[in-house]
């Protein structure tokens, strides 16, 4: 390669300088160089290996050379945008949709789930002529200005923040720590009477709702599983107001869950959205994303007069790498390896809950796993300081893992979809280790010396 190579500390220089200071790194206390992936493996400068377990972009594993190979053949032949015919776009658009319920049929390629969840609202206001969106507490859905606008998880870390006249936020539909939790009749009902009462506010001030937008699992917002039935009963209100549904596949689509390819049929078959909106994992590194929506929806955009036209969206080259994606997926059988490895991953986790006062939940489908940590498991205190010290000493034991949650108290399991099980055993046993000498914080002198941005502690 022509690149020139850094020693680490000229790396961490040139970007403080050069790089908007915005910018998260992971462990900024002492961040790790990644110079080159392959699998489920990421490698550091000086050849240290790190098991990923928190990469849901690099789907397939990293640098799969089906992917690699796709995109640099198609690049060496033709890279154009789509105002000119080309197989790969459509041949693309027939694989995707062969994925999706029939009445999801019209694709709109894009490069990022921002660009991707910020066109879903164009198209929803522009079909229901209402401009009022309905999101989730906690949501995350990009970081545009329009997503900033429909994501608690981001504008509520804003200080002078006022949250736009057109944006109403319902609960989170989480069982365990939300409104309501496990132990109610049916918190799916009464989960969805919630967003009927933003849905009659809005009709009381003389607007209509334009679309309740939601991710099928949440994920910022802490490894969140709606309860069955809720999407069904939200869809059924949203629609009689006037609004359609979002479903944001763009952390948990193209088979993570393993049970189905897509998030959203956790909630049943008979539940369709009329937009979903991919990313992240659909190009396995590659920026590339899409839109999917009805017939009906998509001529009513085409009616504003406004031709949609995306320099990059839908080029041959990103075609040809989400072709070779989708080809990953079912040559390897990773919607399987999905559920199987995630069901051990689960069982597995469940073992240290029983011995490990520390974990409040365990929660998840396929391989996207929350394991919430409590200091207490009655109140539900959120072992914030205790999470970060996981993920810090998973790190020493060359494991990459991440808290989140609105607490940041939920370990994320969302690894490459070519994890194992022997990979599984080796985080359990580390994890097991690590909670032991954790554990004691409860009965610990806390002090903080913030070294690492988060507080040590020292056991008396």
């Amino acid at each position: 390669m022509s690149v020139q190579e850094l020693e680490k500390k000229k790396t961490i220089d040139l970007r403080k300088k050069h790089i908007g200071p915005s910018c998260k790194i992971f462990f900024s206390h002492d961040p790790i160089k990644i110079v080159r992936a392959k699998g489920q493996y990421m490698y550091d400068e000086n050849g240290q290996q790190y098991l990923d377990c928190i990469n849901n972009v690099a789907h397939v594993g990293h640098c799969h050379p089906d992917v690699v190979t796709a995109g640099a053949q198609q690049m060496e032949m033709l890279n154009t945008n789509t105002r000119f015919l080309h197989d790969n776009l459509v041949l693309y658009a027939q694989r995707l949709q062969a994925t999706l319920p029939d009445k999801l049929s019209v694709c709109y390629f894009v490069n990022s789930g921002s660009e991707a969840n910020d066109l879903a609202l164009r198209l929803a206001r522009q079909y229901t002529g209402n401009k009022d969106i309905i999101t989730l507490e906690n949501a995350y859905h990009g970081h545009v200005s329009s997503l900033i606008d429909i994501s608690p998880y981001k504008f509520h870390q804003l200080s002078d923040a006022e949250q736009s006249q057109f944006v109403h936020v319902a609960p989170s539909p989480d069982v365990y720590r939300g409104k309501y939790r496990a132990g109610h009749p049916d918190p799916a009902t009464a989960y969805a009477d919630e967003v009927k009462k933003i849905i009659n506010n809005v009709h009381k001030k003389g607007r209509k709702i334009a679309a309740f937008i939601a991710e099928s699992l949440q994920s910022c917002g802490g490894q969140v599983i709606p309860p069955v039935g809720y999407f069904q009963q939200v869809a059924e209100l949203v629609r009689k107001a006037g609004g359609i549904f979002i479903a944001d596949e763009v952390q948990v689509g193209f088979g993570r869950i393993g049970s189905d390819f897509w998030a959203f049929q956790l909630q049943g078959q008979d539940f369709v959205p009329d937009i979903i909106t991919m990313g992240k994992p659909i190009g396995n590194g590659h920026p590339l994303s899409c839109v999917v929506t009805t017939r009906e929806v998509a001529e009513a955009f085409m009616s504003s007069g406004m031709e949609y036209f995306n320099t990059f969206g839908g080029n041959p080259v990103s075609c040809a790498i989400g072709l070779a994606v989708l080809d990953v997926i079912e040559k390897e059988n990773l919607q399987g390896n999905a559920l199987q490895v995630g069901q051990y991953l689960t069982n597995r986790l469940e073992k240290l809950k029983e011995k490990h006062l520390l974990i409040g939940d365990i929660r998840g489908r396929g391989l996207f796993v929350g394991v919430e940590l409590v200091r207490d498991r009655a109140k539900l205190t959120p072992a914030t300081a205790e999470a970060q010290e996981v993920i810090y000493k998973l790190k020493e034991q060359h494991i990459l893992l991440s808290a989140d949650g609105p607490h940041r108290n939920v370990l994320k399991f969302k690894p490459p979809l070519c994890f194992t099980t022997e990979d599984v055993d080796l985080v359990v046993e580390k994890l097991d280790l690590i909670l032991t000498v954790v554990s004691c914080l409860n009965e610990c002198l806390v002090i903080d010396v913030s070294q690492r941005g988060v507080h040590r502690y020292v056991c008396i």
